[in-house]
């Protein structure tokens, strides 16, 4: 019989269970024991030992009566700690949080997840209110970067990406905002899909900003991500498959890169070439004026942030230094964010049409991860690296783009910056299968397959 520890992947996974090489309830007591181990304790916020067993107890059950409920019917899965799930504390990755009631309904993704015969083994550790792109957490410890532990993981969701790039689940879930699974996958070397807002039916997990959080997804495959999309999302149209048509944005996208990660992106952008790929550098004006208005008028994340947190800046309710920092910079947003609200809807039709079918590409972010004991050490660098890892990102959020991040060194010297793919919202279906292209014939991304 085939080791629980020898299998990665939930597609390999979801084969090894249906071949009767292994069964659930040893894949998920596995995660567990990955999971309650000394170096994952701030990677998870919640173990959920007693559901996951039992849920993988009742999957075996179903495989013997040849009754699965979906192809990973048994694979187990991870949460962010803004989803509800029955029984425990939804923290928000806060100390404010610690002591709430306990959630009494999964959320509703969890719950899909659920009837799709998916194993939850916790829940994941983050950002507090999921309000930074670097993913240090004071309350929960933060978790380590597995490709060095000196760097920051990236987030808001960073125990997701760090609990599958450690391997302690194949599959985990969290959320999008500027750049949330993006950045963290980036920086720790995995696939990171953000799905268009509202993909998966009502966002019902703890918000923080209405308008553009987006549920996302983390895998070390291409192929894991389209096996849980497919599982969790409802049925959809759209276009499935767009021609091998590339555009690469001038200017800051590509020109403020870090040498090595602009080395890296070319080396890959050479390879793709090579295959026959049409990739083409254009100047975008969608894009430029979307940057534009948000460094006049300030961030919708940020308004929308401080309007649903503001009470804190008052009370005794403990919130870290840094939450505080962006909260107060985020003071005279609220009333200078008007005209990035007016054009959200108008620059989105115009980068859809300046794409033409073809899909956006360029690094997920422009510079390394930045070290941890740094920022520790200076609080103006600490907000300024976090303002430059979401730079990107954030604006494509507000373009309502969906977008995938993939592993892109080449050279192997270290955490890569990313290589991002991204299409105007709706057009899911057509980027995962884009990535998947990207995959198979780039030596960068598929080198970390």
């Amino acid at each position: 019989m085939t080791t629980a520890t020898s299998m990665t992947t939930a597609t390999s996974m979801a084969d090894a269970l249906t071949q009767g090489q292994t069964t659930s309830t040893q894949l998920v007591a596995a995660a567990i024991d990955r999971a309650r181990r000394p170096d994952s304790a701030a990677i998870m916020t919640t173990v959920t030992s007693e559901r996951a067993s039992y849920q993988a107890g009742a999957s075996d059950r179903r495989r013997l009566r040849r009754a699965r409920r979906s192809p990973l019917d048994g694979v187990p899965i991870a949460w962010k700690d803004v989803f509800d799930i029955q029984g425990t504390v939804t923290t928000r990755g806060s100390a404010s949080h610690l002591h709430d009631e306990a959630a009494t309904v999964d959320s509703h993704l969890v719950r899909r997840a659920h009837d799709s015969g998916l194993v939850t083994i916790g829940k994941t550790n983050l950002s507090e209110f999921a309000f930074s792109g670097l993913g240090i957490n004071l309350c929960f410890g933060t978790p380590t970067n597995p490709l060095d532990p000196e760097l920051v993981p990236g987030g808001s969701s960073s125990g997701s990406a760090v609990a599958v790039a450690r391997g302690i689940v194949p599959l985990a879930v969290g959320t999008d905002t500027s750049g949330s699974v993006r950045v963290p996958a980036a920086y720790c070397g995995i696939v990171g899909y953000r799905a268009s807002p509202r993909r998966y039916g009502p966002q019902d997990f703890a918000p923080l900003s209405e308008t553009l959080d987006s549920i996302g997804a983390f895998a070390t495959t291409v192929d894991d991500i389209i096996a849980l999309d497919r599982v969790l999302a409802p049925a959809s149209t759209g276009r499935r498959s767009l021609p091998p048509r590339f555009v690469i944005p001038a200017g800051e996208w590509t020109e403020d890169a870090a040498p090595e990660i602009a080395a890296d992106f070319a080396a890959i952008i050479a390879e793709l070439r090579s295959t026959g790929a049409d990739i083409r550098v254009r100047h975008l004006s969608s894009l430029a004026t979307a940057q534009e208005l948000m460094d006049r008028n300030g961030t919708i994340v940020g308004a929308e942030a401080f309007r649903l947190h503001r009470h804190r800046l008052d009370s005794t309710m403990p919130i870290e230094p840094a939450t505080r920092r962006r909260l107060e910079s985020n003071a005279r947003t609220a009333d200078s964010i008007a005209p990035v609200y007016a054009a959200m809807s108008g620059l989105r039709t115009e980068f859809a049409a300046e794409l033409d079918d073809a899909t956006l590409l360029c690094p997920t972010v422009r510079h390394s991860p930045p070290s941890l004991s740094d920022l520790r050490s200076d609080p103006a660098r600490y907000d300024s690296a976090n303002a430059t890892a979401l730079r990107t990102t954030m604006v494509l959020s507000y373009l309502g783009a969906c977008g995938i991040t993939l592993p892109a060194t080449i050279s192997g010297s270290g955490p890569g910056a990313g290589l991002l793919l991204s299409l105007p919202s709706g057009f899911d279906n057509a980027l995962l299968a884009q990535a998947q292209r990207v995959m198979a014939i780039a030596p960068g991304p598929a080198r970390h397959r």
